[in-house]
């Protein structure tokens, strides 16, 4: 089988799960200001001065922040591969507010907020540029569906007024 052909694939066991992103930052304490200082992640560990770990709840790390290749860098321009976003899953609408309010707080400027159906979700970017991602799913019963029972996903204007009136 070619790497492009796919008809013979087997899916990937369903309890995997992707556990960290690491990023090249150009300003690690830079960096470590908006990850725990906005968005309220722990510092876990710092590896000298040119890496962190930080996470949420205790675990080893979520997010790994390093300059190894990158101390003083510029982002990549756009039109370039790269990472699109780095997704973070909150728990439930009331922890997405407080994420948005932290946001407000800290005048951090959204690139879009929308509703997918099956999750709403914040777009920004980090002080590298790199895209956030901040988000939250719905339950799998309120996922909106096809005649068929396919998922029927969309990008509808996320009603921001509304999630900060959140009470979950």
């Amino acid at each position: 089988m070619s790497p492009l052909d796919m008809s013979n694939s087997r899916p990937i066991h369903p309890g995997t799960r992707i556990g960290h992103v690491h990023l090249k930052v150009a300003d690690l304490d830079r960096a470590l200001g908006f990850y725990c200082g906005v968005l309220g992640f722990q510092l876990m560990q710092k590896y000298g001065a040119q890496a962190a770990f930080v996470s949420a709840g205790g675990y080893h790390h979520h997010l790994g922040l390093n300059t190894w290749e990158s101390l003083g860098a510029t982002p990549p321009p756009p039109g370039h591969t790269g990472l699109y976003h780095t997704a973070i899953l909150y728990p439930n609408r009331a922890a997405l507010a407080d994420a948005l309010r932290r946001l407000q707080a800290a005048k951090i400027q959204l690139d879009g907020a929308s509703d997918h159906g099956v999750s709403e979700a914040l777009y920004l970017r980090d002080p590298d540029e790199n895209g956030v991602e901040l988000y939250r799913d719905r339950p799998e019963a309120e996922w909106p569906r096809t005649p068929d029972g396919g998922l029927a996903m969309h990008t509808r204007p996320l009603d921001l007024a509304g999630l900060l009136a959140a009470k979950d």
